[in-house]
């Protein structure tokens, strides 16, 4: 699974209806509004990289009001919960 994190700017008079149809969008999984240089971040998880091309490109990119993207893909997720797990089997050391 691929998770990417996706900034994007919009029209500032169409912030909530972009923000609500990027999050139809299948393979985006959350959509958040945010202050500063960008007004919502959403967070894409595709099964693959060509998928990112699919759900960025060919569909939130051309939503009426998004202006510009910016896409981060992660490498690692680093959770409370998974370093808990990982010291409690001793691979901490």
């Amino acid at each position: 699974m691929v998770t990417a994190f996706v900034m994007i700017q919009t029209a500032t008079d169409s912030i909530p209806e972009s923000a609500q149809q990027i999050s139809e969008i299948e393979g985006i999984r959350e959509v958040y509004s945010v202050a500063g240089d960008w007004d919502l971040i959403a967070i894409a998880h595709v099964h693959k990289h060509e998928d990112l091309a699919e759900v960025i490109a060919n569909k939130l990119s051309k939503i009426p009001g998004v202006k510009a993207t910016q896409t981060h893909i992660a490498f690692r997720a680093y959770s409370t919960h998974d370093l808990d797990a990982a010291f409690s089997l001793d691979l901490g050391d």
